[in-house]
Order: C-alpha cells, then structure tokens, then sequence
C-alpha cells in the first residue's frame, strides 16, 4: 500500500517512527580508527629511544572521541616485528564484549607481528579514560592515550566550563622494558630504579649534560622536548581530564597560583572541593576546573612531582600560558617544589575527600555476600623477589582464562583457587617484614556467584627491608567498584566494616592503597567474563602483585576466534 493511500494519522506515526530512528542512529555512532603500532626513535624528554607508537603518534597516541552508546571499532595492525601487542580500554567496562578488554593472558592472546586485531565494544557511559599496552612492561615504551566519552545530546553535567582539554601525565625509562624486566627476574634482584624523567603530556627534559651521556643520544635543543605550553584565554574556565599513566611514580600535579576544583573521577561525578595540588596514582583519572584569573601579564609553572618514594627524579614542567603572550615566555618565577614526598597525611586526606555528587549517587548495597581480604606482602621464590596477595605470587597462564573457562580446558592453569584470607591473618604484624619470607607462585583464580555483592580489602603491610611500606593503586577490569574506606593500620574484621560510608561513596575503577594501610571496596559481580585485579604499577603487577575474578563464564557469548592462537587455544583457530 502507497504512504498516501494510509490514513493521516498513520502517515503522522510513520514519519515521527523514521526521524526517531535517524536521530538514534545519530546519537549511537560506529566510530572506526585504523592503527599500526611499530618502534620509532622519538626524544620525548631529549633522550633519544626507541619508542612504540600509534600511526607515528606516541606519549600519548591519539585521543579516542566518543559519545556514550557509541560504538568503537579499532583494527590494530602489529608492526613491531618481533614483538606482540595486546591494548587494554582502561575504564569501559565491556559489557557482553568481555573478549575486547585487551588483557594478554586474560581474555586474549597476544597479537602477533603483522597481524591486523580488531576490536569492538560500546562506550556505555560519559567520563574520562584511558587506553595502553597490557603486554607484559610494554606500556613503559610509551604505547597509550586518552578515551573521551561526552554525553548524549541533549544532556547537560553538573558543572560548567568554556574549554574541555586532556592533560596525561607519565614517568620515563631510558632502559627498554626488555632490560627491566630481565632485571627483575634476576638473581641477584635488579630493580627498576627511579624514572630518568617525569612528561606532562609526552613532553619532558632530561639534564643531557649529565657525566657520561653521549652527545648523539641527547639533544637539549630538540623541539621534541620543549615543554608542553597549556594555552589559556584570561577569564575563561576550563576543564583539565588530568590521566596518569605512570610506570612506578605516585605525582602530585599543580598549577602554579592556580586551584583546581575536582569534580570527577574516573567517570563519575564527585561533589566538588578544591585543591591546590591534585595527587594522582597510576591508572586514576580526574576532571579538575581550573579558572584563569590570575595576573594575565605573565605565564604560569604547570608542575608534576613525584611522591611516595625517597627519589632523584627531576619535577616535570610545563607551561601555563596566559594568552596573548608569548608560549614560549618563562614564567619569572622559581616552580612550586611541591609537597614532601614523604607527606602521607595529605595524600589520604584527599582520597577520604573525594564522595560522589549529590546528585549522582549510584546506592551501595548495604551488606556483601563475601568478603576477600588482599594482604599484599613482599617475598621471594628461589631467590627471586616477588610480590605476593596472600603468600601467593601471582603468574598468567599461557592460554587466556576467557578460552580456557568457556572451552573447559581447566587443565591449563591450576584450580585449588587462592584464599579469601591469609591463614593467621589475625596475628600478622604488618609493621615489620614478613616472618616467613618465601612465597609460592599460581596462576589460579577466584571464582565468584554470579550477582553477588564482594567485597575486597587491599591491606598493605612491611616489604622485604623494615620500615618500608609502598602506596599501591589497585585497578579492576570490567568493573566500576564503591569506595567504602581507608584506614591506617590492620584492617579489623568486626570494627572497622561499621565506619565503612555507604551513604555516598565515590564509584571508581582504580584505587590507592596507603603505607602501612587498608583500602575498603565493594562491587556486584555482575558482569559475565574474567577480568584482571592488579596493581597498575608496571614492575609489581610482572612481579605477582596481582589476582583475577570469573563471574557468569556460562554467560558470555561465543567467543571470536581472533583471541585466540596461543597456548591451547590453536586447536580452535579457524583458518
């Protein structure tokens, strides 16, 4: 029958039926990037190295803009030649695509050189993210970016701003990741050392006259390292997403003369406080609003600076510029030194500060289902050191979990799974070294009730050498996760759970664990696939200082076979 042969009516519901399915089509968008990772020399920081980048781009690659609903499509071509590749979407939650969350030895394998891998999920929610390599160290080599995901149209944030501006913020190894990494597995132990260099937005300055630094490796005067000039018009309002991507460092970041309002993190909308240095941990992300006003007549310091660790590494610096001056134009004034490195009550001062907006409460459920208490310790196995959760080491398998669980190949890791609380936790002293100093390693898992309410404690505890007690940011894959607390000292069963908030706890996906400390987090486990719980610092998580959660395995769809080809998987590569 013809359109105008239909009644009015009919015709009317037709036309609106077309234009609201144009409008959705244009608000869900398939956005498709085409990347090739290969090693270039760069001098980010004046130092020449090899480097991994992303169609040329590295320290960052490029920004993935997205809406929320979008589709994201990235065919990535390996070019390293003798190196695979696998990336991770840091913050989406990849829901019913636990397959793309780019975790080696997880949910896939490794992507060969020359292989082309695509992967495809939705941006299901507005916020701040992040991409980087999960391939053993090699996120170290500079292969990472920033994930932009703006709201649908129509809606508006709690906040207001004229400019919206990424800033990512990293530390820098001259040593390749290969050199560390043998380092670490050595006997005797080689440990990383400090970073060479601290870049704000892939731009630092390494001291190239330094005893013993070939003049052909170093290059003062190379643009490639000129600081990072952050362009501002006087009046005007504008919203820094600050990410950090740090191998090792804790940083504090500041703007000289300057406050920042913090109002989100990691995607969720935080009631609002003011800082004048924002302390950041590897794998967070943070939307702070930071006004010009300030004597336009000059330029400003921009300043990272590491915190945590006794360290030599020199502050990062960059440039805020008060438009119409010159970019280029020295602040006349000696940077900010920053807070002392050693200065832990600030640092939780600020994570106790940081509660979700009045208006953006996601209800915590008031009770949990299971409790897994994480004592992180420092051990050795055969003489190698270690990292361990429980007295146990963790390892990757060489057949990804997903594969294994979904194809029932449960022979290919170990399945007495690790336990929710170290036996004697009761009477562990976490204030001095681990009383029995070896571990054991184990690539098992733990498996948890589809739906249920978990709850994770991170205790951290003494290292190897006395007092000495690290801060750890703990990054969970596939989840968004409610803060409930921190606490000094040992995490007391039956007391501290009733000064847990759940009123408005912030909802994050990367939390620190302070010296000698506990943190308090709770999530559902409602989202079928394996996913990864680990420190985010590059070193400890290759070290074992890591776990992994299966929940509604039965759940997930068929798998692809682009995950697969190592390990037991080759048996399902299809040709």
């Amino acid at each position: 029958m013809k359109m105008k042969n239909l009644p009015l009516i009919c015709r009317i519901l037709l036309l609106l039926s077309f234009f609201m399915s144009l409008n959705s089509m244009a608000e869900a968008r398939i956005r498709h990037y085409r990347w090739e990772v290969k090693y270039e020399f760069k001098s980010p920081d004046c130092f020449r190295k090899l480097v991994i980048t992303v169609n040329g781009r590295s320290n960052p690659g490029p920004t993935i803009l997205a809406q929320q609903g979008d589709t994201i499509v990235v065919d990535l071509k390996n070019s390293l030649v003798t190196e695979n590749v696998a990336i991770h979407w840091h913050g989406i939650r990849q829901i019913g695509t636990p397959w793309a969350d780019g975790t080696e030895g997880v949910t896939q394998c490794p992507i060969l050189p020359g292989d082309t891998f695509r992967y495809k999920f939705v941006v299901d929610r507005a916020g701040t993210y992040l991409y980087h390599a999960h391939y053993g160290m090699q996120r170290e080599a500079g292969l990472y970016g920033s994930i932009r995901v703006a709201l649908p149209a129509g809606e508006t944030e709690p906040f207001s701003y004229d400019y919206d501006r990424s800033i990512i913020l990293n530390d820098w190894y001259h040593k390749s990741t290969y050199e560390q990494a043998a380092g670490l597995s050595s006997v005797p132990f080689v440990w990383v050392g400090d970073p060479d260099s601290l870049l704000i937005q892939g731009k630092g300055r390494f001291n190239c006259s330094r005893q013993g630094i070939a003049a052909n490796l170093c290059n003062a005067t190379n643009p490639e390292c000129s600081p990072y000039v952050f362009t501002v018009v006087p009046g005007k309002t504008y919203r820094l997403r600050i990410e950090s991507l740090t191998a090792l460092a804790a940083l504090s970041f500041e703007i000289e003369g300057h406050n920042m309002t913090v109002v989100e993190a990691d995607g969720h909308y935080v009631d609002p406080f003011v800082v004048n240095n924002l302390f950041i941990y590897s794998g967070e992300t943070y939307s702070v609003l930071v006004t010009a006003n300030q004597d336009p007549s000059r330029n400003y310091w921009v300043v990272s600076k590491m915190v945590s660790r006794n360290n030599t590494t020199p502050n990062g610096l960059a440039i805020f510029n008060y438009y119409p001056n010159h970019p280029k134009k020295s602040p006349p004034t000696v940077p900010p030194s920053g807070p002392l490195w050693n200065a832990v009550e600030p640092r939780v001062n600020q994570s106790l500060a940081i509660k979700s907006h009045p208006g953006y409460i996601h209800p915590v459920p008031q009770t949990s289902d299971r409790v897994i208490i994480l004592l992180n310790t420092q051990n050795r196995i055969g003489g190698s050191v270690k990292w361990s959760i429980n007295n146990v080491s963790f390892t990757l398998p060489h057949t990804p979990y997903l594969v294994s669980l979904k194809q029932d190949l449960l022979h290919t890791f170990e399945q007495t799974p690790p336990p929710d609380i170290i036996n004697g936790y009761e009477t562990y002293d976490i204030n001095v070294p681990p009383p029995n100093v070896n571990a054991t390693s184990s690539n098992s898992l733990y498996r948890l009730k589809f739906n249920t309410t978990v709850d994770i404690i991170i205790q951290n505890a003494n290292m190897i050498n006395p007092n000495n007690s690290e801060t750890h940011p703990w990054h969970l894959h596939g989840h968004d996760f409610w803060v409930l607390g921190y606490g000094s000292g040992k995490f007391n069963r039956s007391e501290d759970p009733k000064r847990y908030n759940l009123v408005n706890p912030i909802m994050k996906n990367t939390v620190p664990v302070h010296p000698y400390g506990w943190t308090a987090l709770r999530f559902v486990a409602d989202n079928p696939g394996v996913w990864a719980f680990h420190c985010h610092i590059e070193s400890h998580f290759y070290m074992g200082m890591g776990a992994v959660f299966e929940e509604g395995v039965e759940k997930v769809a068929e798998l692809p076979s682009s995950i697969m080809g190592c390990g037991d998987t080759k048996r399902f590569l299809k040709p």
